[in-house]
């Protein structure tokens, strides 16, 4: 027989029976459609996390910090460390003097000179007060360069950053905005915010007042107080942010560095206190692509400090990505399991169906082959058919979860964002997948058929 036979008589076979055949192929449908569903939410949720980290660049930045300091616990131990660590005690005098230099504007511009590194900026944060409409909330002060404010790296919902490292204009998030009494992003956009900063004053210290400055009383400690200008606003960005902005205002470094202040760039300067040079906490680098992220990472550790990169935390996403689609997966193959069984049934059917049918061809010189043949061909139109039509039960059912879901996010202020992701290996896959599991379901009921004998098959009534 010619493939063109198989594929005729499959068809021909199959129509006979339409109802047991839909019925059948309906199974497939809704195991595929749920497998497909279930699958491609992971992949949306994982495409998703994905592209945010991609738009903002974030696989592009690396963290800083000092051998001695790493209070987020952060990143390796350096390879100086490494080595420092299993040495004697009696060369512990040569392990101290050969501690890295503090993180300052020299070690800066080395850091700025390694191949493939854009650009280098500290985290420098003080602890200030804003003020509006008679409103003052505490907050930490981050400084931002300006080139950083107008990366992508700053997402703003409302007006544009400022431009420049000398102007007196900041970026405050929503959630303070709300909290020092401006709600209308729009209008909030232009108005005047007081940050007063703490200083050291000793003009009123009086050495006999130390049991009221126990207390907090007359501490030798005075405020100073700046104008500046609304000209963006952001979404929140706290401690936990992935990103290397981790508060709620935003201000350029020229202005920060003409404002007195507390002698520390960090708050977690107050624990380093005891060192002569602190240097900076923190300092962020920003590579040409994330193909530099491992080359810059080496160097920055041979020159003893040590270093974070997103791009390596997030391997360990993927792999809970991973763990979850197989989650997703095995509750979609339930369906499946379900649907296999119905085309075994309906394969054992056909064969006590067409007992004699299978006995006059066997007669006629059909060999076990041919009606193994017989039975593949139309178990794999069951699955054929069942894949795609599933694949587009599966595409319709996820279209409307996803619009049904956005409705009620965007109520609340959410953008749209696509939930399912349906890339073309699944979409194939999909198909290839039911026709294989049709495939494996008939394999008994072929066997079964191929071995009929003729002589009693032509005797069944």
């Amino acid at each position: 027989m010619k493939l063109i036979d198989y594929v005729d008589l499959s068809f021909s076979n199959l129509w006979k029976r339409k109802l047991r055949t839909f019925l059948t192929i309906f199974g497939v449908i809704i195991g595929i459609g749920a497998l497909v569903a279930m699958v491609s939410f992971g992949k949306g949720m994982q495409k998703n996390v994905s592209d945010q980290f991609e738009n903002l660049e974030l696989f592009n930045y690396i963290t800083v910090f000092s051998e001695s300091f790493n209070p987020l616990g952060f990143g390796g131990r350096s390879p100086r460390g490494q080595r420092q660590r299993g040495r004697s005690r009696d060369s512990q005098e040569e392990v101290k003097g050969s501690e890295p230099k503090p993180l300052d504007d020299e070690v800066i511009a080395a850091l700025r000179s390694i191949k493939g590194v854009e650009s280098v900026f500290p985290d420098i944060r003080f602890p200030a007060e804003v003020r509006a409409n008679e409103e003052q909330v505490f907050s930490l002060i981050q400084v931002l360069p300006a080139e950083f404010a107008q990366s992508t790296l700053m997402s703003l919902r409302a007006g544009k950053a400022y431009v420049s490292d000398e102007e007196d204009s900041l970026i405050i998030s929503d959630s303070l905005l709300r909290r020092i009494g401006l709600k209308d992003l729009d209008t909030a956009i232009g108005q005047k915010v007081r940050i007063s900063t703490l200083i050291l004053d000793f003009s009123n210290f009086n050495p006999m007042n130390l049991a009221s400055m126990i207390q907090g009383e007359n501490l030798p400690i005075a405020k100073e107080d700046y104008e500046f200008t609304i000209v963006g606003i952001t979404g929140r960005m706290g401690f936990g942010s992935p990103t290397p902005l981790r508060s709620d205002v935003f201000i350029p470094r020229g202005t920060s560095e003409r404002m007195k202040k507390l002698p520390f760039t960090n708050m977690w300067d107050f624990f380093r206190r005891t060192e002569q040079n602190l240097g900076y906490s923190v300092v962020n680098i920003k590579v040409e692509s994330p193909a530099f992220v491992n080359a810059v990472k080496t160097k920055v550790q041979e020159m003893g400090y040590r270093t974070f990169a997103l791009i390596d935390q997030f391997e360990e996403i993927r792999t809970g990505f991973l763990f979850m689609d197989m989650i997703l997966a095995a509750v979609g193959m339930i369906a499946i399991v379900v649907a296999s069984l119905g085309i075994m049934n309906t394969m054992v059917m056909s064969i006590l169906e067409r007992y004699s049918e299978i006995g006059i061809m066997k007669a006629v010189g059909a060999g076990d082959g041919d009606i193994k043949k017989i039975f593949f061909f139309e178990s794999s139109v069951i699955g054929f058919f069942g894949g795609v039509f599933g694949l587009a039960l599966g595409w319709v059912v996820s279209g409307l979860i996803n619009r049904i879901i956005n409705y009620f996010l965007a109520k609340q202020g959410v953008p749209f964002i696509d939930y399912f992701n349906f890339p073309w290996w699944l979409c194939l896959g999909a198909v290839l997948f039911a026709v294989v599991v049709s495939l494996v379901s008939g394999i008994y009921p072929a066997v079964r058929a191929a071995r009929v004998d003729p002589v009693v098959a032509l005797r069944h009534d």
